[in-house]
Formats: structure tokens, sequence, C-alpha cells
């Protein structure tokens, strides 16, 4: 199966950035649905309805483009079309999961949303991690936290970004 290639595959920013053995795109998946399912949980533990089960499926999808175009860096963006290249991938490998794709690219769903929200954590205490490990430059991970504030849902968890915040501080 072509989705077992994100167990090898870094994550390219990190490597570009010289972090020597790099969590990989899997590694980073199962996160971003861990986060996922927390903040989920949170949101209905505050009567906000969620779809749990939609918002997994949609953390678990939201990278397996990447098993076929690889992880693109910023940089490697400048030049090519990420999401035209994740398109085609969804269309050609994984057309059934294609109106996932489009609603986690979308974004107008709650559960879209929390998994971009759940993206962006994880990159930040990525970012975080590698940085107590003697890792420097990683200033643009944390900018992620500007667009997490930019999501609609983002108004719930207000004390989370801000404690995510202080982490870069101290």
């Amino acid at each position: 199966m072509v989705v077992t290639r994100l167990k090898m595959l870094p994550r390219m920013g990190w490597l570009l950035k010289g972090i020597p053995n790099p969590e990989s795109i899997a590694d980073h998946s199962y996160m971003v649905a861990f986060i996922t399912l927390l903040l989920a949980e949170n949101l209905k533990s505050r009567g906000v309805k969620v779809n749990t089960e939609k918002a997994l499926k949609l953390a678990i999808v939201h990278d397996i483009a990447e098993a076929v175009i690889t992880d693109l860096p910023l940089p490697a963006q400048l030049y090519l079309n990420k999401e035209e290249a994740e398109r085609l991938a969804f269309k050609e490998e994984f057309p059934e999961f294609m109106d996932l794709f489009e609603e986690y690219r979308r974004g107008n769903s709650i559960e879209a949303q929390l998994v971009k929200l759940a993206d962006r954590i994880d990159m930040v205490i990525q970012a975080y991690i590698y940085g107590l490990s003697g890792s420097r430059n990683l200033g643009e991970f944390w900018k992620s936290l500007d667009e997490i504030e930019k999501l609609d849902i983002s108004k719930y968890f207000s004390g989370l970004i801000k404690e995510i915040r202080r982490l870069k501080r101290d």
C-alpha cells in the first residue's frame, strides 16, 4: 500500500532545518489525530456539537497525499502548486477519500477547522521539542500560531493557544 510510505518519509521542513532524524509524516499524522480527539472531546464537554468520527477521519487523511508527492517544504511550494498536486494524488490514489480531502482543504466545517488547529498545534509543539534538544532557527514554525488564531474555532481554545505561545518565551 502506498500509504505505508508515510512511515518512512520525513517531514521535510525539519530536515531542511538540520534536525537529525526528524519525525515522519506518519508520526505527525498520528499526533494530529490524537490532538484532534482531545480537542473534540473538550468541545463536546462544553456542549459544542462536533462529529468526532468525522474529525478523526479528516485527521487521518489530511496528509496521505504526501505518500505520493512527499512533504513539500515551503521553499518548494514557491515553485509548485501543492494543492493541485495533492488533489491529483487523491484523485488517482485515494478517490474514496476525495470528499474528505476537499472538506479539509476548504476548512468550512467545525471538524475540518479542528484538524487544521490540531495540525498547527502539533507542528508548534514539535518545534518546541526540537528547540529543547538544542535545535535553533525554528521561528518560522511558531508563526503558524498566527494562522491558528484566524480560524473560527480558535475562539474555543484561546487559553490553550496562549499557553502554547508562552512556551516560546520560556
